[in-house]
């Protein structure tokens, strides 16, 4: 394992070793089968390529309604608690004693990607986001406080985790594609990535 720092942003390469992502999958399964995965649409009505769930007191949404936490999956049931592997990782690189209150969990499918965003919904930006990534190589685009700020690309495998704190917090960051079939850890392909955070 080593780490990687990238204006702000702290990159632990291979931090999740292979017996541990498929520990993490399988509690990840559990979570999809509670709360399926949702194909999210934009306050403009457009169709994200991602397909997404969460867990925690909180998931994310976006529809016509626009972007915000919810306490309920849009069927109605609450969100799944979030898996003790997944807390084990924020316990460990968090760095802070507040639990996450979110778990948003992102698939991407053959052709997916997340363009420039920040993640500011939050109450408490001193407070960091932590991303996992799990299956197929992600091209992770890291910029700054503004949109037009320079870029920098490095693709993520399966294993590492992101910490998104200080100046990195509101920094503006993506995904341009996926290396899709890059990972044999989702027989299918695909590549999943974890967001924690608190909400409140």
């Amino acid at each position: 394992m080593s780490v990687l720092r990238f204006g702000g942003f702290e990159i632990h390469r291979s931090y999740l070793d292979g017996p541990a992502q498929l520990d993490l999958l399988a509690a990840l399964r559990e979570v999809v089968a509670q709360a399926p995965l949702l194909a999210p649409k934009t306050p403009r009505g457009g169709k994200m390529s991602v397909r997404m769930t969460a867990a925690g007191q909180f998931g994310w949404i976006s529809d016509r309604a626009g972007y915000r936490y919810e306490a309920r999956h849009p069927a109605g049931m609450p969100w799944p608690s979030i898996p003790e592997p997944v807390l084990a990782i924020w316990d460990a690189l968090s760095g802070v004693d507040r639990q996450p209150e979110c778990c948003l969990i992102n698939f991407y499918g053959e052709g997916a990607r997340m363009g420039l965003h920040q993640d500011k919904d939050e109450a408490d930006f001193d407070l960091p986001v932590l991303s996992v990534s799990l299956g197929d190589d992600g091209l992770f685009r890291m910029g700054g406080a503004a949109r037009s700020d320079r870029t920098q690309s490095l693709w993520l495998q399966s294993g590492d985790v992101v910490v998104m704190g200080g100046a990195a917090r509101l920094a503006f960051h993506g995904v341009d594609r996926i290396r899709f079939g890059s990972s044999s850890l989702l027989a299918q392909g695909g590549r999943i990535n974890l967001t924690l955070r608190v909400v409140t």
